[in-house]
């Protein structure tokens, strides 16, 4: 069985008031090849399909257009969608009738018998070719089986759905939309942090060894879950803040075989940079120098989205007019201006986990090496060497 897993589609996002319309559009044609490409069975959408639990009626048209040009070219393959924290659970199963005659399935309602008891059947999906999938939405409080605590909720609602489904013929796979215990977060990230304080982490133990995979939305960061290879995010496939400008765009590409379970990335070049200049913040006047190296040139839909950190010591009421004046011929879109106080010039002062996860590693390592061997520059073999190490880790 091949699966595509890819969640935190976030249609209807705005940037610092861009709209991504085409952006989101670009990475749904890259998608649909992707599935034609690998030959898909199966794709999972861990969530968060929209940013808004009222999404305009542009943004629906674009997902329902997806959905019904995706199956047209691929008449075999079988979609899953479950609600992620962004979602309208009952706006987004509200088509089902329609959609499972193209077989899509999707669930975002926990429902209830008569009796009030939980409907584990519903949450269970048939693979067309063996197995099943218990696609799990994002769970709400009461949505999951009676617990102390919202973590033991949501470890026995798994538990008890693997239990009813690991008698069925052939592999069991999961999908989830939560934080797991072990993952890495993006800080300044308000999608990921709507749900994030400790309270709702749930441990990647709720996951029975067993399912052979376990397809997980939510945070923005593709990434394995402490260790396990088949627990994992799949990532969003557009940076939402400039905390992720550094994250790796893709999808996961899963291969079930009675032996085994292979995974792996297929990279997905987002259309739209992120930038930030200066790399650590400066003076007005010397930020200015790097803003004039910037590429001359007409604003597209293609033109980097880029925020200028400048170092203050005073109030500079003229400080956006002067910035924009000087990006007026630049072939780029303001999206934010970060005044930052002088405290937090060099990378090893940064104070804070926002302004960490903004900068690469790279750019860390190059700065220690730089004030241990008095303003040197890392040799390039050793650059080499730990490209390679940050690579490996964020596979």
């Amino acid at each position: 069985m091949k699966i595509i897993h890819t969640a935190d589609w976030h249609l209807g996002q705005t940037f610092f008031d861009y709209d991504r319309k085409a952006e989101h559009a670009c990475f749904l044609n890259w998608l649909r090849q992707q599935i034609r490409i690998f030959r898909a069975d199966v794709l999972l959408v861990a969530g968060d399909i929209f940013d808004s639990s009222n999404p305009s009626a542009e943004s629906q048209k674009m997902y329902y257009h997806f959905l019904r040009d995706v199956t047209t070219e691929n008449p075999d393959l079988q979609v899953i969608l479950i609600a992620g924290n962004h979602d309208s659970a009952a706006r987004l199963e509200a088509p089902n009738p329609l959609l499972e005659s193209i077989h899509v399935a999707v669930r975002g309602v926990v429902k209830r018998t008569d009796e009030g008891e939980i409907d584990f059947s519903h949450l269970i999906v048939p693979f067309h070719k063996g197995g099943c999938c218990l696609a799990v939405p994002y769970l709400r409080q009461g949505d999951y089986p009676d617990a102390a605590t919202y973590q033991e909720g949501v470890e026995k609602m798994y538990k008890t759905l693997y239990e009813q489904a690991k008698d069925t013929d052939g592999p069991v796979v999961a999908m989830g939309h939560l934080q797991a215990t072990g993952s890495e977060i993006s800080e300044n990230d308000r999608s990921e942090r709507t749900l994030i304080g400790g309270l709702e982490c749930v441990s990647p133990d709720a996951f029975c060894r067993e399912i052979a995979y376990t397809a997980l939305g939510h945070l923005h960061r593709a990434q394995r879950v402490s260790g396990r290879e088949n627990v994992r995010y799949a990532g969003a496939p557009l940076p939402m803040s400039f905390a992720e400008k550094n994250n790796q765009q893709g999808v996961t590409a899963v291969v079930i075989t009675k032996e085994s379970t292979q995974i792996e990335r297929i990279a997905f070049e987002a259309p739209v940079k992120l930038l930030s200049i200066p790399t650590q913040p400066l003076p007005l006047e010397e930020a200015l120098e790097e803003i004039a190296r910037l590429p001359e040139g007409e604003i597209r839909e293609t033109s980097p989205y880029i925020e200028i950190k400048i170092l203050v010591t005073e109030p500079e009421p003229s400080l956006r007019h002067t910035i924009e004046e000087a990006l007026k011929t630049k072939s780029v879109r303001l999206a934010r201006i970060a005044a930052v106080a002088p405290e937090r010039t060099s990378v090893s002062a940064v104070i804070g986990y926002e302004q960490l996860q903004s900068i690469h590693p790279m750019e860390i390592a190059e700065d220690i090496y730089r004030r241990k061997y008095g303003g040197e520059e890392m040799p390039g073999k050793m650059k080499t060497l730990l490209q390679e190490i940050i690579r490996e880790v964020e596979l």
